[in-house]
């Protein structure tokens, strides 16, 4: 039987690994299998910031939206529950963006709900 030598295909794994440690510190950027215990740990800390990226946007959209409907008279709670009530489908997104661009469109869906 012939003889395998996986020195080539090892070496563009490592090499790989290593790109893409490139910047960490210690033997976290030198050792093979601390390589890939950091990749895969990079890897799960970007998927769980990727989640908590959108809730954080979320977050914000609450907040400038209460902040635009107390001058009004209203809470933010109460809105969202009118908002519902008179079957307006503008989601916090939108909202939000109306806020900070066009405050006049805002205060008639504001006043449309009273």
């Amino acid at each position: 039987m012939a003889r395998v030598k996986r020195g080539v295909n090892a070496k563009e794994k490592h090499s790989k690994l290593r790109e893409a440690t490139k910047g960490y510190r210690m033997t976290r950027n030198r050792l093979v299998r601390k390589m890939k215990e950091a990749t895969l740990h990079a890897g799960q800390y970007a998927y769980a910031g990727r989640k908590d990226k959108k809730a954080n946007m979320r977050q914000d959209w609450i907040l400038h939206i209460n902040e635009a409907v107390k001058p009004m008279g209203i809470n933010y709670s109460r809105f969202i529950k009118k908002l519902k009530d008179a079957k307006i489908e503008l989601d916090r997104k939108i909202m939000a963006e109306l806020v900070s661009k066009d405050m006049d469109t805002f205060k008639k869906i504001v006043e449309k709900v009273k």
